[in-house]
């Protein structure tokens, strides 16, 4: 009888050794997709945090740097792997606001856009992640907060 059963569990690792691979690539990449989102939000986070201590209008430079590289230098590798200054255009990344009468309150917003996570897999038994290229564009991500009257 135990003749018959030989090789059994064998057969049963083939089997389902395709879905544990592709479950482990897919936690993988959603867990590296989640730390690459938080890391740039941070980092909006931290720039909206500077300019809501400077004058309005100034400084936008210097959040661009901190948003991309995590330094007011703007020196350094970027924060994200594909985050780079293009990602955070001056003319669109730091809008100041007012809102009220008695008192006048400030907000200031930065915002990201367009960044694109790169899969290191762009497919895994036929499952693509992402666009073609293994690519997953996030949408605008900003961050507001008061800012100095």
């Amino acid at each position: 009888m135990k003749a018959k059963q030989s090789g059994v569990a064998l057969v049963e690792l083939a089997l389902i050794i395709p879905l544990l691979l592709l479950l482990t690539f897919i936690t993988t990449e959603f867990g590296r997709a989640m730390f690459e989102y938080n890391v740039v939000t941070k980092s909006t986070r931290d720039a909206v945090r500077y300019l809501s201590v400077q004058t309005p209008g100034t400084h936008i430079a210097e959040a661009r740097n901190l948003m991309v590289y995590g330094n007011l230098a703007g020196t350094g590798t970027p924060l994200a792997r594909g985050l780079s200054l293009a990602n955070v255009p001056a003319a669109s990344c730091c809008t100041w606001q007012t809102a009220g009468t008695n008192p006048v309150i400030n907000t200031v917003t930065v915002r990201i856009s367009g960044y694109t996570f790169r899969s290191l897999f762009i497919s895994v038994f036929g499952v693509v992640f992402g666009d073609a290229n293994g690519d997953i564009v996030f949408s605008d991500i900003t961050a507001t907060m008061r800012g100095a009257t």
